[in-house]
């Protein structure tokens, strides 16, 4: 019975394991776009950007999205695709 658990176990973390990863951007530095590039996209969207920074590899800002409610997202640095935001109202 012991040994089942811990299969189990093992079996149900190897699985989860790629879905935390979905959080990160794993694009190589060399791919990324720049900065002022990321800037100028989510400008022109209606965003405003009251704080940059990289982290997991990703684009992040604090700032105010295109309908003006307060924001915590990241980005993929090649493709400016939201990987994750955090909302508050």
């Amino acid at each position: 019975m012991n040994r089942l658990i811990a299969t189990l176990l093992i079996s149900t973390a190897a699985v989860s394991g790629p879905a935390l990863a979905s959080d990160k951007c794993d694009v190589p530095r060399d791919e990324w776009q720049s900065e002022q590039a990321f800037r100028d996209a989510v400008t022109a969207k209606g965003w405003e950007v009251k704080r940059f920074k990289i982290d997991d590899g990703c684009y992040e800002i604090y700032g105010y999205d295109d309908k003006e409610r307060r924001v915590e997202a990241y980005f993929n640095p090649k493709t400016f695709d939201i990987v994750k935001m955090k909302v508050e109202d």
